[in-house]
């Protein structure tokens, strides 16, 4: 994501915190602002802020776009997904942006990495993509080892 001391990092599909609290680490002096929908779970997102957030990331439960109207433009943007509510989500964030800002999002879904890649370089950025997939060793009956694949994550990124 780019992030420097000082940056203001919106973390959009933000779950437990990971991502927020790892970019409050890089960012110190900066402001992270971890974004969820889901309010069932909040309780997770709230506890590990609370417990390694070191007080510089702050938790909001809502639906995006809607609640980043009121949040500091951000030097960096993850978007962890984004599900249907993605074309919404990136045409909220990408304006915001600061000079020189980055975008930086994972998906499932070929199709959503795909969109937010077209998405990003229609909006003048320069988008990059990557599959990132991990496998894990399974034995065979006769004791030899292969590897069993799991699913791949793609990751679109783009920079003003």
């Amino acid at each position: 994501m780019g992030l420097r001391i000082g940056s203001i990092v919106w973390d959009i599909g933000a779950g437990t915190g990971s991502v927020a609290i790892e970019a409050a680490r890089i960012a110190s002096q900066g402001r992270v602002y971890a974004v969820d929908r889901d309010d069932a779970n909040s309780h997770l997102l709230e506890q590990n802020v609370k417990k390694y957030g070191d007080g510089r990331v702050s938790v909001i439960i809502g639906e995006a776009p809607g609640v980043l109207a009121n949040l500091p433009d951000p030097d960096a943007a993850f978007i962890g997904g984004g599900g249907r509510a993605l074309p919404e989500i990136l045409v909220a964030v990408v304006p915001r942006l600061r000079p020189a800002g980055r975008v930086v999002a994972n998906f499932a879904a070929i199709e959503r990495a795909n969109f937010a890649y077209k998405s990003l370089r229609d909006a003048g950025m320069s988008p990059e993509l990557t599959m990132v997939t991990a496998a894990r060793g399974r034995e065979l009956p006769d004791g030899a080892l292969r590897l069993e694949s799991m699913n791949p994550v793609f990751v679109v990124w783009g920079q003003r």
